[in-house]
């Protein structure tokens, strides 16, 4: 995994791979409002000590409707944008940003009223990442093609 010394400049919103997950080029929407990132997902259940979901995306045909099962997984509260205290499950795994890999957490919440299902808060990005409210999908524009 490449490091690097300063931070990077990113929109309010962009792409990114979840390698792990085997997601490719899904938007995500950078939010400093929020601490946690967080992704969208319906029929979140527990069974037999593995956590099973369906993330959903209809603007992604590749993952709208894909089922994960996760065998390592915790709970978190989580305040949410109207104030309110959620206990959402959070699941670690790797973000594909800038051509570089990072470890991230993720919760899992259902975004159906969002316009991005995938949400980056201030946990991520301290320390690796400035935000430019005035630009997005810059790390799109740097891809080699």
């Amino acid at each position: 995994m490449k490091t690097t010394s300063s931070p990077i400049i990113v929109g309010r919103c962009d792409v990114a791979d979840f390698p792990l997950l085997a997601i490719k080029d899904i938007a995500i929407k950078i939010d400093t409002g929020a601490y946690t990132s967080s992704i969208h997902c319906k029929d979140i259940q527990v069974k037999e000590n593995k956590l099973h979901c369906v993330f959903l995306d209809p603007e992604h045909p590749e993952y709208n409707g894909k089922s994960f099962v996760f065998d390592q997984f915790k709970q978190k509260k989580v305040k949410s944008s109207n104030g309110q205290v959620q206990l959402r499950y959070l699941i670690k795994t790797r973000i594909f940003l800038f051509e570089q890999e990072y470890p991230i957490e993720l919760t899992l919440s259902d975004r159906e009223e969002m316009n991005f299902p995938i949400l980056i808060g201030r946990k991520f990005l301290t320390h690796r990442f400035i935000v430019d409210v005035s630009k997005e999908n810059l790390s799109k524009l740097n891809k080699p093609h």
